[in-house]
């Protein structure tokens, strides 16, 4: 891409110009801003795009279904997918810090990804039943892994080659580009214009895998300076001193208190698609109206969430919370005042786009203000210890499909509201992190 062409992509989407002055990273990263931002959009487009086409939750799941997989392993796909990427980062980031240029470390991350993935279209081409399932779930294993990786070093990359007032507004457009392409696929899919086949999907794996290659080429090409490494010892010592930072840094366990309750508006899609009265999400030709409005959130609304962000995460935050508490208690009430509402064609998928819209606003807002909140020395050890501590308590998250047993869909509702009333407590008390820049 030429200088003049990434110069007028980064004035668009940053709406910066030569008179606003770089934050929080060096001079020589400065001068090579627009060039940098413009390639952490394509990057994390493409492997976002990749995540759609490749989603856990309904792609994967209505495959291994599809290949006569038992109902255990779609069931493990989820846990292995978020987990696995979350609770190895302890470990990871001392390994990562040692580097002293990160991005290829997200390179090779994305690399083994993509191989990871193309691995899944292997398998769904060559092998059927308990099989295929085991395969696909290694390998989603292994995807897993390397997203551990990227996940630490992204952020510390973020931090040293993007100026402080353009972060948000670069993940959010990326995030805008790849839920475009993803609401086509799930409008192709739900109109007929693509068949839904296991051979249609196999092929939506490999351009997945092939857009993970492509993003670690993009990304290699990033120009990063040379950071420091210290932190980079023994992975036991270092996460033992990591968990330390909870009792000194209160901030910080704040933040993580803030983020564990928001894990609700991950976790309630799935309930809206029982009360709907479906195949708990896995017939994905009876799915258009929620993949349409779950795609269709992201694109209204990441941009704008990563703009809002980079005045104020904390806001963002706050606000997405209180967003997600009144659609998901909405649904709750609605589901036990008056139940054959929530069945109508219409009103679950809106509720969904409106939690899905505040979804955003939290993966957004916690990204941009954790990296904000820390110093380049700590940085990756902060998202580690965020990450793992969220991993955790995804394990745990298989209590709400036992309280939905025993007291049904709503409860678990009504109960993730009040999660979100609780992390909309927690974030009001967050530090303006942007503000304390600036006046610095």
């Amino acid at each position: 891409m030429s200088g003049s062409v990434t110069r007028a992509a980064y004035e668009i989407l940053a709406d910066e110009d030569e008179g606003r002055v770089c934050r929080d990273i060096p001079e020589a990263a400065c001068r090579e801003q627009p060039g940098n931002f413009v390639k952490h959009v394509a990057s994390l487009s493409a492997t976002k795009t990749g995540d759609g086409l490749a989603d856990p939750k309904l792609v994967l799941s209505w495959l291994l279904e599809t290949l006569g997989a038992p109902a255990w392993q779609v069931g493990l796909l989820v846990p292995i997918r978020e987990a696995g990427s979350l609770l190895p980062q302890l470990a990871t980031s001392a390994w990562i810090r040692g580097r002293p240029r990160r991005k290829w470390v997200w390179a090779a991350a994305s690399v083994g990804q993509g191989v990871s993935v193309l691995g899944m279209a292997w398998a769904a081409w060559a092998l059927d039943g308990v099989v295929a399932g085991g395969a696909i779930l290694a390998f989603l294993a292994s995807f897993a892994l390397f997203r551990s990786g990227a996940s630490v070093s992204y952020k510390d990359v973020l931090g040293k080659t993007v100026s402080k007032s353009t972060r948000g507004t670069a993940t959010g457009a990326a995030g805008s580009i790849a839920s475009t392409l993803v609401l086509l696929f799930g409008a192709a899919i739900s109109f007929g214009l693509l068949p839904l086949t296991a051979s249609m999907v196999t092929v939506a794996l490999v351009v997945a895998g092939m857009l993970w290659l492509v993003a670690a080429g993009v990304f290699a090409t990033l120009a990063e300076e040379a950071g420091a490494t210290e932190g980079g010892g023994d992975p036991l010592k270092v996460a033992i001193r990591q968990i330390g930072l909870l009792k000194r840094r209160p901030q910080l366990a704040r933040f993580i208190g803030a983020r564990g309750l928001l894990l609700a508006t991950a976790l309630a899609p799935p309930y809206y698609l029982l009360l709907s009265g479906r195949d708990g999400g896995r017939d994905l030709g009876d799915l258009g109206a929620f993949v349409i409005a779950s795609s269709g959130a992201a694109v209204v609304s990441a941009y704008v969430w990563g703009r809002l962000a980079d005045t104020s995460s904390r806001r963002v935050l706050r606000s997405a919370a209180l967003v997600a508490a009144g659609a998901i208690g909405t649904t709750a009430v609605a589901a036990w005042t008056v139940p054959e509402l929530v069945r109508a064609p219409v009103v679950l998928p809106v509720l969904l786009f409106v939690t899905m819209v505040a979804y955003q606003g939290v993966r957004i807002g916690r990204s941009t203000h954790v990296v904000d909140m820390a110093t380049a020395e700590d940085r990756a050890a902060y998202v580690a210890i965020s990450n793992t501590a969220v991993g955790v308590l995804l394990l745990a998250g298989s209590v709400f499909g036992v309280l939905a047993q025993a007291a049904g869909e709503a409860a678990v509702l009504a109960l993730f509201a009040v999660m979100c009333v609780g992390a909309a407590v927690l974030a009001h008390g967050l530090e303006e992190v942007q503000a304390r820049a600036e006046a610095d």
